[in-house]
């Protein structure tokens, strides 16, 4: 029997659609899916096999091998995650596209799939093919007479729900619930991640998904109309079909607001078919994320996330790459070599524009040391022993006083020591950020030059950006010393051949041929450094809850998107330090261009009777706030008690539902389960519970941040809202 026997099994009070009337064609497709599929598996098990098996070599053939296996095992992986539940539902034409019924049906998956025969099964739901299948409304089919969508548990379809939009779709339907699929999903139970939710798109989400990646896009929505998914669904959706934004073109980079929410959602990608996206948060770009303090001071907090801010590190960093203002001269067994203060000026000119400081050094050092050997060349005559200039360079670059000049002119820097100076040295704050007023340098200054702070990590990171990394020059100049050392080497053995081939065609001298001795060189065994995979240039970046983001924050990510091209998710309601500005003179000031922005405004997460308390909490500070319209009701009032209460209100809870997950928000001393959480309004964003415990003893406080920290928190329910207070 095949995994695809017993497609259907509906239970027993939805025996009106357990008819092979109405689901007959789809057991018999999906039963072709599931051969395909065992099919698929086994062709692409028996390549990744032959490929594993074949010989690595170097080079070009090493890396096109890696990839082939890297190609294999993810879409393997893709196949045996879902098997059957490829198929998210299908689709049927209207009569305009001609044919029968059959003919004019479309199933829809995660990946697109063939059978041996070439016959097309499903369509990848990002093709253009696909795009009815979750655009289609009543105002626009979009070429549509009916939609059928799938419920799956356990690669069984327990539950289908179909639309039609014309009379000819109303053959063969038992299930005519319009929204009904996507309705049903939003009563179901959560769980720790985030459900597959792409079955249940809605047409305004999926316009958005779909929509052009160049220039700056905006996903403006308040609570619950699902930004999050857009953000994610559109990340898959960028990289299948903008060939732009490919894995080998810079690929994409998805930045959350903390790591219980790239927790939650590190199911979607992988869902989608699409395992290429890096995930992280601010923090992970810098290393000095992992352990950095909040800051704890508004006003250092406000000095430190200013773009001025990140322009005196610039500033700081070109005070050391001033050339010598004296001249010296160097002695070595050839000559006694002066090295003017003109000589230094157009050895510093020669660093190449926009190369890192600490890899600039080598070059200024190559341009130095060109100059020099210069001078040695044209002071030489007939009678002067000839000096050959690979030695001279090599006495040149050994020079302790040549070195240590260039080191005090030019120093290799540490992006740590160069902010860590701003917090401890006074003067070297004013001189770099001279807008500053006695008191805000007196503000910034700290014991600890290294006690970290998260305000300081955009300055660390524009710092590491401007220096580059110490060690890369160096590792260069070993490479190439390794690369020019094996040259060497295979030029002795080369010519020791050639000496000793005795044979009619003297066919050894062909190793002098200049491609011939190349191949001979294994450039692949030269040891490099392991790039830092989130220090970009991306393609196009996605950043969610981006209203709270600094401007000194967007500088980090601009760094890592030279394009330009960004999905900016968020709800200007929910930032909790503000956010005066529309969306688009935000960006326009932090440096973004082409922005354009889409509003959701259908709240389809938080129930009306969450959202009729929440409203009046965030409206108090903000009469502006985007508040979306909620469309489900769950019939369970807001509850209110007091805090000797939390305990009673989650064992009650747990007691009464086997499913579903809760959250405690506002009590730190509070134990989280394997059920329930315990989080701060902060890493409460972007998630979302059956079941949340507001504990507010009025810690949260008054004015913006405390009515957002209350908005934020209320709006994670999905089902039921409790809020404790002293007094109840």
């Amino acid at each position: 029997m095949t995994r695809a026997a017993q497609i259907f099994e509906l239970p027993e009070r939805l025996a009106t659609k357990d008819d092979s009337a109405l689901i007959g064609a789809d057991q018999e497709h999906l039963a072709a899916v599931g051969q395909a599929l065992e099919e698929t598996i086994d062709e692409l098990s028996a390549r990744l096999d032959d490929t594993r098996r074949r010989p690595a070599g170097g080079g070009q053939d090493a890396l096109e091998r890696d990839q082939e296996v890297h190609r294999l095992t993810a879409r393997l992986r893709t196949l045996r995650r879902f098997g059957l539940d490829l198929c998210l539902g299908r689709m049927v034409l209207d009569e305009g596209a001609g044919g029968a019924a059959g003919d004019r049906t479309v199933y829809v998956g995660r990946l697109g799939l063939t059978d041996s025969t070439g016959r097309r099964l499903l369509v990848d739901w990002r093709s253009p093919a696909a795009e009815p299948f979750f655009g289609a409304t009543h105002a626009n089919p979009m070429g549509l007479a009916s939609r059928r969508r799938y419920r799956w548990t356990r690669e069984r379809i327990t539950d289908y729900w179909d639309e039609v939009f014309t009379p000819d779709g109303l053959q063969g339907h038992a299930a005519l619930d319009d929204q009904s699929a996507f309705i049903a999903s939003l009563g179901s139970n959560r769980s720790p991640r985030m459900r597959d939710v792409l079955g249940t798109i809605q047409s305004d989400q999926d316009a958005i998904i779909r929509a052009g990646s160049r220039g700056a896009l905006v996903v403006d929505g308040g609570p619950g109309t699902g930004k999050t998914v857009v953000a994610l669904h559109r990340s898959a959706y960028l990289l299948y079909a903008d060939p732009r934004l490919g894995h080998h073109r810079g690929g994409v980079l998805f930045v959350g607001p903390h790591q219980p929410y790239l927790a939650y959602v590190a199911d979607v990608l992988p869902s989608l078919g699409e395992e290429g996206v890096q995930t992280c948060t601010l923090r992970d770009l810098v290393p000095e994320g992992a352990d950095a303090a909040p800051e704890l001071d508004p006003q250092v907090a406000a000095l430190k996330s200013s773009a001025q801010m990140v322009d005196a590190i610039e500033t700081g960093i070109r005070f050391s790459e001033e050339p010598p203002g004296r001249g010296m001269t160097v002695s070595n067994d050839w000559a006694e070599i002066p090295v003017t203060a003109s000589d230094w000026s157009e050895a510093f000119d020669a660093a190449p524009p926009g190369v890192p400081h600490n890899e600039a050094r080598e070059s200024v050092l190559d341009a130095l040391l060109d100059i020099l050997v210069d001078k040695v060349d044209a002071a030489t005559t007939e009678e002067d022993e000839q000096v050959q200039p690979e030695a001279l360079r090599r006495s040149l670059r050994a020079d302790e006083d040549l070195t240590s000049a260039l080191n005090a002119a030019w120093p290799m820097l540490d992006a740590g020591d160069v902010v860590g100076d701003l917090w401890t040295v006074p003067a070297y704050l004013r001189l770099c950020a001279p807008w500053l007023t006695p008191e805000e340098v007196r503000a910034l200054q700290r014991r600890d030059a290294y006690a970290w702070t998260e305000s300081d990590l955009p300055l660390l990171d524009a710092a590491r950006h401007r220096l580059g990394d110490a060690g890369l020059a160096r590792d260069r100049h070993r490479r190439e010393a390794q690369l020019a050392a094996q040259r060497e080497e295979m030029d002795r053995v080369v010519e020791h051949l050639v000496a000793a081939d005795d044979s009619e065609m003297q066919v050894m001298s062909m190793l002098r041929v200049e491609d011939l001795q190349g191949a001979l060189v294994d450039e692949a065994g030269v040891s490099t450094k392991d790039p830092d995979r989130l220090a970009g240039p991306f393609a196009h970046v996605v950043v969610d809850e981006a209203q709270e983001l600094t401007d000194a924050e967007w500088q980090m990510l601009r760094l890592r998107c030279p394009s330009r091209s960004f999905t900016v998710v968020g709800d200007r309601a929910q930032a909790r330090h503000g956010f005066t500005e529309s969306w688009q003179e935000r960006l326009e000031r932090v440096g973004l261009e082409r922005i354009t922005v889409s509003t959701l405004s259908i709240n389809y997460r938080t129930p009306e009777e969450v959202m009729t308390e929440a409203e009046p909490v965030i409206r108090a500070a903000l009469p502006d706030a985007n508040v979306p319209v909620s469309v489900r009701s769950t019939g369970i009032p807001v509850s209110y008690g007091v805090v000797s209460d939390l305990g009673q209100v989650v064992g009650d809870w747990l007691a009464a539902h086997e499913e579903g997950v809760a959250c405690v928000i506002g009590d730190p001393t509070f134990s989280a389960t394997a059920r329930v959480q315990s989080l701060t309004p902060q890493l409460a964003k972007g998630l979302e519970f059956d079941l949340v415990v507001l504990v507010d003893r009025g810690g949260f406080g008054a004015g913006i941040e405390g009515a957002v920290d209350r908005y934020v928190s209320m709006t994670r329910a999905t089902q039921q809202l409790v809020i404790l207070g002293d007094h109840g």
